[in-house]
């Protein structure tokens, strides 16, 4: 689909996961802990900029967290909108550890299967990204959201009408561009995990 015919569909929800940190360099989950992008974060938030520029968006929204914050400053919307609903998917005990770490002691362990002690369900993180879901259908336009890795696919799971565990399926690297939208009353990924090169 071209760029003009994708600025000439409005049902459509944005969404931008923020740039590299340190912890998601090293594989660490990060939720409520509140780090700065990279030098490399900051500079792939850049190169989002000229993929969104001229796009009307009627609501552009982001994760209070910095890391999210600043990319959708960089990559032009200083004044989005802080939306808790959009927060990571809150880690409890295992934030900070790798995946690895956690397997350790939790055998087999995904957020997508498994309990987070001291953090957020799965029917926690579905009921916040419903919320987002029901922001983004009643807007008159496009929609353009930053956020994390683990909300981000499942507000995508959400948007397609699955259970939050299908966001297993989709990867979602940092400083990416994906496209949710309805053809024909079916709600639809148009892109996915797309790269900016600036």
């Amino acid at each position: 689909m071209s760029r003009a015919e994708l600025d000439e569909v409005e049902d459509q929800l944005w969404l931008v996961r923020h740039g590299e940190t340190e912890w998601s360099k090293s594989g660490r989950h990060t939720s409520t802990t509140d780090l700065p992008l990279t030098e490399e974060g900051e500079a792939a938030a850049l190169k989002v900029a000229p993929a969104l520029a001229g796009l009307d968006f009627v609501q552009v929204l982001t994760s209070p967290r910095q890391r999210a914050r600043h990319t959708a400053e960089l990559a032009g919307f200083p004044g989005a909108k802080v939306d808790a609903d959009l927060a990571e998917w809150a880690y409890g005990e295992y934030e900070g550890r790798t995946s690895v770490e956690i397997r350790k002691t939790d055998p087999g362990w995904t957020i997508w299967s498994h309990p987070t002690p001291g953090g957020e369900t799965a029917d926690q993180v579905a009921a916040r990204m419903d919320r987002v879901v029901a922001r983004a259908r009643a807007a008159d336009g496009k929609t353009l959201v930053f956020g994390h890795g683990h909300a981000l696919r499942a507000l995508a799971a959400r948007w397609l009408g699955l259970d939050v565990s299908e966001g297993r399926l989709l990867v979602l690297d940092t400083a990416t561009i994906s496209v949710l939208g309805v053809d024909r009353g079916v709600s639809v990924v148009r892109h996915w995990n797309v790269i900016a090169t600036g």
